[in-house]
């Protein structure tokens, strides 16, 4: 009997695992966000501000993560539906300043006294009032959607990283603030499917009562950690800065802060078009100057800051692209952004303002959410 040689299978060699992508830095999508809210503000339109949310909507499906944070934009969508219920229900019980002639309905009208001029309780409900309360909150249930787009998209923690040296106090106490809710939301679902498993009762008043004693330990626990970890990494040192400095920190904040707020006012309001935007640069300006004086007094160093590139230069382009052909739009046609509701009239497209908005879709093709192997 002759005898061979046992021969080993090879193998094929494993393809090599693609690394992952450094997530996005979460400045631009907090910038990307801020910059759809402000081409919000320049528009009633409905279609327009319907797109607007439906660009953010997708981002957000497109780019977010699995984590607590990202949970949030949903309820941002309940406050704005919320917001628009309101809105309507203090037009048809509070009336309107928009006159109108198509009557939908007559409430009873309460009388008020004379020192009660210009409100009423009740009365006709006229459709051109109805129609302009609608397109006001569209607006501003758009604004919160965006902030929202912001919040699911944008780490809070990584963000307090990115933050000025003269900020840090107040941007751990933010942070913490904004990571306390999702970190409580997650451990009374948890806590709840584990009732479920159990057999328990885990709805009503008697399944809250069990759940909520848990949930409390949780976040005490959680905050002596937090307590204990802010101390051994130095939390409060500071650093010794000469008064004159502080002084001039001090006013250079305060007063760049002060211009900011004077000059979004003059750009979110018609009659500052003059002055609105230089003072809210010069502002900026002078409030960065004094934030980079600041942040002598933070002796800290950053591990593993995250990286601004060429896609959080993109997204974040996309977005200011948005705002500012948005900008364009209502200097060169303002009726088509404004649609008016006296004579009624149902609101149209307008085009290149639509196609402007699609800009906005850039991120989600640029820092999409890895899908998970199967």
């Amino acid at each position: 009997m002759r005898s061979g040689t046992a021969q080993v299978p090879v193998s094929a060699p494993t393809p090599p695992r693609p690394t992952p992508r450094t997530p996005l830095h979460p400045g631009a999508w907090w910038l990307w966000s801020l910059a759809l809210g402000t081409a919000a503000t320049r528009t009633t339109n409905p279609l327009l501000l319907t797109l607007l949310i439906a660009t953010s909507a997708y981002v957000v499906v497109t780019c977010r993560q699995h984590t607590p944070w990202s949970r949030s934009y949903n309820a941002f969508v309940k406050l704005a539906l919320a917001v628009i219920l309101i809105r309507l229900a203090f037009a048809v019980v509070l009336g309107s300043p928009i006159p109108g002639t198509h009557t939908l309905l007559t409430l009873p009208e309460v009388p008020l006294p004379d020192w009660a001029q210009g409100i009423r309780l009740g009365g006709r409900v006229h459709a051109e009032g109805i129609v302009f309360a609608l397109y006001d909150a569209l607006r501003l249930a758009t604004l919160l959607i965006c902030v929202g787009a912001a919040n699911a998209l944008a780490n809070p923690t990584r963000l307090l990283k990115c933050l000025p040296g003269a900020l840090y106090e107040m941007g751990v106490a933010v942070v913490v603030a904004l990571t306390f809710a999702p970190n409580l939301i997650a451990d009374v679902q948890r806590l709840r499917a584990a009732r479920r498993l159990r057999g328990r009762q885990d709805k009503g008043i008697r399944g809250l009562l069990h759940v909520g004693l848990p949930v409390l330990e949780g976040a005490l626990e959680r905050s002596v950690a937090l307590a204990a970890a802010m101390d051994a990494r130095g939390y409060g040192r500071t650093a010794d800065v000469p008064p004159a400095v502080r002084s001039t920190t001090t006013v250079l904040t305060l007063g760049g802060l002060l211009g900011v707020c004077a000059g979004t006012y003059g750009v979110l309001t018609a009659e500052g078009g003059t002055y609105g935007l230089p003072v809210l640069l010069a502002g900026l300006t002078t409030a960065l100057v004094g934030l980079r004086l600041g942040g002598r007094r933070a002796a800290r160093t950053r591990y593993r800051p995250d990286p601004w590139d060429a896609r959080a230069w993109l997204v974040t382009a996309s977005g200011i692209a948005v705002a500012a052909l948005m900008f364009l739009a209502e200097a060169q046609n303002p009726a088509a952004l404004e649609p008016g509701v006296i004579p009624l009239t149902a609101p149209t497209l307008p085009l290149w303002p639509a196609a402007a908005i699609l800009l906005g879709l850039l991120p989600a093709v640029l820092a999409p959410t890895p899908k998970e192997p199967s």
